[in-house]
């Protein structure tokens, strides 16, 4: 008898109290249940049931501040990187007093790499709460809010091109500096042997990117060929057509990964590890246990969101200034500068799937990442255009779309095998490399309808 109330005890003691009840409340119920309860209902009058229930509006609210307290201090004080957080209130402040348009844009870029870092822990948080289909899914939505913001207001101001390059860079970045960093590191992670992943998932979105590099093209083509039936007309209508395409082929690439194909798309890991043992599953599943409950993962959601909308409009209006005073191109500070910010999320859980030798999720975040925003974000942002009455299309010019199918090419030949290891992942960063090199020295052409570049 004493052994096994040790043992009920003890357990209390290791899952914490569950409500405001003291130990002696406990000890009476582990030991003498039923006598207890003769007890408390000769003992109890009515007097002490509105006492009882007095206090509990108390309890509640004394618990509700403590959940408030709990959630603020895992989402905000648990990452080194929210130490850059008040940059963005800073950055508020600096436009408001000065027209130090670089410093604003630098500060902005400061404040928004947290928030995106955020934005993806709480869609993580969110995601052990559905399928890990779904979980992806959500992964690569919120993952990419960050561009689609920035696109938006950037469209809103008429600023075609840096959206067009902003998207470009997120897509390249995904593809060279994400995935070739969960690469390297899981491959020196386990560096002796190679790592596998699905050829299912890798074959189907190298498809869509293909298709993406399709939709592209033909405008860019059409455009330096001078073969269009009505000039200046045919292009864009051949853009917003393709856009519609790309949208629906996305749809229905979804409802195949959601519903139909569901078991082609099971993460290796989930059958038998990479070494063929299943000893750290359940200590895999102890670790990833949720920290936040759903609905604090939604409402830390919006309000990473919101908070992104009120600097990515800051970032927007003061990017022509930052080119001006670091004489840096803006095609290298929308293709190089901004993805790497907005991808910090996907960056980060790439790099801890990989190395958790999970290789299937940090593919479906890099890849899955640009495959969303070539066949969703971009046609996304040409129909948007449309309703505001902005002519984005898909012509990126021809050194973009060169740039974008040689990438789209590289990516697909490493992926064909359906193994990675930490050289794979070496030289997808060093083509990465070579790619930031050939922005940062190339001007981009002015248009007509093209916002205004530094010396022109």
């Amino acid at each position: 008898m004493d052994y096994k109330v040790q043992v009920g005890v003890q357990s209390h003691l290791e899952m914490g109290p569950l409500d405001d009840r003291t130990m002696e409340d406990l000890d009476d119920e582990c030991l003498f249940p039923s006598e207890m309860d003769a007890q408390k209902t000769q003992s109890v009058d009515p007097n002490q049931h509105i006492s009882v229930s007095g206090s509990l509006p108390f309890n509640g609210n004394k618990m509700t501040r403590n959940g408030v307290y709990k959630s603020i201090k895992t989402v905000v004080f648990s990452n080194k990187l929210n130490l850059l957080m008040p940059f963005g209130p800073l950055a508020i402040l600096v436009h408001k007093m000065t027209d130090s348009n670089g410093w604003v844009f630098f500060l902005s870029l400061l404040g928004i790499t947290p928030l995106a870092e955020r934005l993806g822990y709480a869609t993580e948080q969110l995601a052990f709460f559905t399928g890990p289909t779904v979980g992806g899914l959500l992964n690569a939505t919120f993952g990419n809010a960050t561009e689609l913001i920035i696109s938006i207001y950037a469209l809103k101001s008429g600023m075609k091109r840096v959206v067009q390059l902003s998207l470009l860079g997120s897509i390249l970045s995904n593809m060279l500096l994400v995935l070739g960093c969960a690469f390297f590191c899981g491959g020196l992670a386990y560096h002796g042997k190679e790592q596998v992943f699905s050829k299912a998932t890798a074959v189907v979105n190298s498809g869509l990117l293909l298709m993406a590099v399709m939709g592209l093209l033909f405008p860019a083509v059409l455009h330096y060929t001078h073969t269009e039936r009505h000039a200046g007309k045919s292009e864009l209508a051949l853009s917003r057509f393709s856009s519609c395409v790309m949208l629906l082929a996305y749809a229905a690439y979804l409802v195949f990964q959601l519903k139909s194909q569901t078991d082609h798309y099971v993460p290796l890991g989930e059958e038998v590890n990479q070494n063929g043992e299943n000893l750290d599953n359940n200590d895999d599943d102890e670790d990833e246990a949720p920290e936040i409950s759903k609905w604090e993962s939604i409402i830390w959601l919006l309000i990473m969101t919101v908070w992104i909308s009120i600097l990515s409009d800051y970032l927007v209006d003061t990017i022509e200034g930052a080119s001006d005073a670091w004489d840096v191109p803006i095609a290298f500070i929308s293709v190089i500068l901004l993805p790497i910010i907005g991808n910090a999320a996907e960056h980060a859980s790439a790099i801890m799937f990989a190395m958790k030798d999970k290789l299937d999720i940090s593919l479906g975040v890099a890849i899955g990442s640009s495959t969303q925003i070539s066949m969703f974000g971009i046609p996304f942002c040409v129909v948007i255009g449309w309703m505001m009455g902005q002519e984005m299309d898909l012509n990126f010019q021809l050194f973009e779309t060169a740039t974008l199918f040689i990438t789209v090419i590289v990516v697909a030949f490493f992926l064909q095998e359906g193994t990675s290891n930490y050289f794979k992942g070496l030289m997808l960063i060093l083509c990465y490399l070579i790619v930031a090199a050939s922005f940062f020295v190339h001007e981009d052409p002015p248009t007509d309808d093209q916002s205004k570049q530094p010396g022109t």
